[in-house]
């Protein structure tokens, strides 16, 4: 349990699943020295999981902004990052057979 600064209790949660990044973990970035979601996600890796931040994020804004004193309307969002491209395992197993010249056999065909 830690105390926020209105004197609550609270509980040690898992803000961020994928990347299994803990309340106490958020907090304690901010308290060195994280301001702002992005410095909270290169601190912790929240946000940075297969959901990309779909389910953390404004958990992690609602910390943020209690922490600094923010309005919530004020923290600036994650910044998004396009996710990389599927490869086939057997793609994967030419590599290491060297049996592959073309970098675009190995991407997954395109839809």
């Amino acid at each position: 349990m830690t105390e926020s600064r209105d004197g609550w209790e609270r509980a040690t949660v898992m803000v961020c699943r994928c990347e299994e990044v803990l309340s106490e973990e958020i907090v304690g970035a901010i308290a060195s020295g994280a301001m702002t979601v992005n410095d909270v996600k290169r601190w912790t890796r929240a946000g940075m999981g297969v959901c990309q931040g779909v389910f953390c994020v404004p958990a992690i804004a609602v910390i943020v902004a209690e922490a600094t004193g923010a309005a919530i309307a004020n923290v600036a969002p994650m910044t998004a990052r396009a996710p990389a491209r599927p490869i086939r395992l057997e793609a994967l197993a030419g590599l290491a057979e060297g049996a592959f010249d073309d970098a675009r056999s190995l991407t997954t065909e395109e839809a």
